[in-house]
């Protein structure tokens, strides 16, 4: 595990920008998620995660900044919390970040929304740490106007 360092992707007009960094424990996926072969683009995520969580931060905020996304990244997104949430490390928090423009996010979370934090809570319910998911309304220039917390 010594020998993991940051994983950083550029971004494409259908790839996000992938910055994780394992010394702060700061996953970040930003930009658009339409890409042809989805399989090529997350499955490295998921080979630097599963090193990750050998011996990751006591703090792990995964954020997902996606202005779009296909069903086909929804799935590898979902991977990804899934693989973070084998964490195996007591006292340890997952954030899971979730970023919406100000008007998406004052109509409420989308019923899809629900339906992935549903899913996932209960596929995660009984891990050794704590998972929050944290919902960010945005106004036009990327600043965070309003957010709200759900802990499992």
């Amino acid at each position: 595990m010594s020998d993991l360092k940051g994983l950083y992707i550029e971004g494409t007009k259908k790839t996000p920008r992938v910055e994780f960094t394992n010394l702060t424990g700061e996953l970040v996926l930003e930009g658009r998620s339409i890409p042809e072969n989805v399989i090529k683009v997350y499955e490295p995520l998921i080979s630097w995660i599963n090193e990750y969580i050998k011996a990751p931060c006591i703090t792990t905020n995964l954020h997902i900044k996606l202005e779009y996304f296909n069903s086909s990244s929804l799935i590898w997104i979902v991977k990804i919390i899934m693989s973070l949430s084998k964490i195996d490390m007591k006292g340890a928090v997952l954030y899971v970040h979730f970023y919406f423009e100000i008007q998406d996010f004052e109509e409420g979370i989308s019923e899809e929304l629900k339906d992935l934090i549903d899913v996932l809570a209960g596929k995660i319910r009984g891990t050794k740490f704590n998972i929050a998911f944290k919902t960010h309304g945005m106004n036009s220039e990327g600043k965070i106007i309003k957010d709200s917390t759900l802990l499992l």
